[in-house]
């Protein structure tokens, strides 16, 4: 263990490195519940895809991904289906009405994957990153936080939008929706959904007030008890055919790919989301774990084992979509890890292990509810919205993109939407400003290639395209 983790070169021992991965699955467990119901949306089978498929996916992806985080790379980080990407994957399905299908979109998804793997190889991955603001970065955070927000409001009923419109009139902008009556309401407090949806909120508020680690994973299954005692927990799924206590993999959605229909559909819009949301989210995840850990104190070192990370993380975008899920991304919640004294591949691997004992866990995972898990995406939420406190709102140069990038993604309901908006902004006004005689804010040459595409795509594609 030591030769292989190098535990006393970095001041640790295997008891504290299986803990500090037992803690990080715990903090992040809450992903086996909520993401097969986002991608099977909220368990209605409404996307085309299977529940026990996406659960399987999911545990599968996370295990053998974080094993190999640890293994290869020798870094305290655990993945698993990113929170954000799997909504808007759900969500890109369900609002094309049919023309865009789950294998499409599993499709896009294993495109980014390769896409990464090209842009890190080459060391173009590390350029964009370079390129791109923090303050954007952050912001993209913040943004999806929101999005996510909405996605739990919008799925248990505390949020309902309610459009009064003709038969056959379609409001695609915001001028026409002024003609008609458009109310966002809070749900009604008649319907058990909603009422266990904010049980789960503030149980889960709670337990986070009280700093009780798993906050979110054991918010979840106290939800799920109060809802087995209101009567809103199926127990049926203990004895259904679809969740087994042996899982059978023979209902995983392996390679389910159709470029094809993606082609011919041309969703170029989807896999520049993927591509460019992944960026940024595993950027600030690696960075963020690395520093906490004391890894970035050598630059040379640290910025090495980021960069070895990067690839475990690409080809495990790939992985997690042959497999049947959406983006397979590091994961903030590896903070906890490190926190609890985690500083080695050991806490990954210990992580890695829960993931796969947790496939035989799924009649267990079926029992838990949407209101439940729509309480976690809030609380969610506003884990990712600390970002905010990173942006400086007195410097317009980068509060104006900011504030587009996060206003956008959750009122456009597109994530790239606002990243395209706050990257034409930012260089914009970051080139007036160094003609006003400011040269704090410098413009990098690839911002001007992204801005120049991003209003070719909105000029000839629209926002659809």
């Amino acid at each position: 263990m030591d030769r292989l983790f190098k535990l006393r070169e970095n001041g640790t021992t295997i008891r504290t490195e299986v803990m500090a991965g037992l803690t990080t699955f715990m903090t992040m467990a809450y992903i086996l519940a909520v993401n097969p119901n986002i991608l099977s949306n909220f368990g209605s089978g409404a996307t085309g895809m299977d529940w026990t498929a996406v659960f399987l996916a999911t545990a599968i992806a996370a295990g053998v991904m974080t094993i190999a985080m640890g293994l290869f790379v020798n870094f305290p980080v655990a993945l698993a289906p990113g929170m954000g990407l799997n909504a808007y994957f759900a969500t890109v399905i369900l609002a094309s009405q049919g023309k865009f299908t789950f294998q499409m979109g599993l499709t896009a998804v294993f495109i980014s994957g390769l896409i990464f793997i090209v842009l890190t190889v080459t060391k173009v991955r590390q350029l964009l990153l370079v390129a791109v603001p923090d303050s954007l970065k952050h912001a993209i955070t913040v943004g999806i936080g929101l999005f996510i927000t909405i996605v739990g409001l919008k799925n248990s009923g505390l949020m309902t939008i309610a459009i009064e419109t003709d038969n056959d009139v379609k409001a695609h902008q915001f001028t026409d929706l002024l003609s008609y009556e458009t109310v966002i309401h809070m749900g009604s407090l008649k319907d058990p959904n909603v009422v266990l949806c904010i049980i789960g909120i503030v149980l889960i508020a709670i337990l986070m007030v009280l700093n009780v680690r798993g906050a979110i994973l054991f918010g979840i299954l106290l939800t799920t008890v109060v809802g087995l005692l209101m009567g809103q927990v199926n127990l049926g799924t203990l004895t259904d055919a679809k969740t087994t206590w042996v899982p059978d993999l023979t209902k995983l959605a392996f390679a389910q790919f159709d470029f094809p229909g993606l082609i011919h559909t041309g969703i170029i819009s989807v896999i520049a989301t993927f591509t460019f949301v992944e960026l940024f989210d595993t950027f600030g995840t690696l960075v963020g774990t690395a520093n906490r850990a004391g890894f970035m104190k050598n630059k040379e070192e640290g910025n090495k084992k980021v960069g070895k990370a990067m690839m475990v993380d690409a080809i495990a975008v790939s992985g997690g979509a042959l497999v049947g899920t959406s983006t397979v991304t590091a994961f903030v919640e590896s903070a906890a890890g490190v926190a609890q004294g985690g500083r080695t591949g050991l806490t990954s691997v210990t992580t890695g292990v829960c993931f796969l004992l947790a496939l035989f866990l799924a009649p267990i995972a079926a029992l838990i509810p949407g209101s439940a898990t729509a309480a976690a995406l809030i609380i969610v939420g506003v884990l990712m919205m600390q970002s905010i406190k990173e942006i400086n709102f007195q410097d317009f140069v980068v509060a104006i993109p900011a504030f587009f990038v996060i206003a956008f993604i959750p009122f456009t309901y597109n994530i790239a939407n606002g990243i395209s908006f706050g990257i034409v902004t930012y260089v914009i006004l970051a080139t007036f400003s160094r003609m006003g005689g400011k040269s704090e804010h410098k413009v990098h040459w690839l911002m001007w290639v992204l801005a120049v595409l991003i209003v070719l795509r909105y000029a000839f594609f629209g926002s659809e395209g």
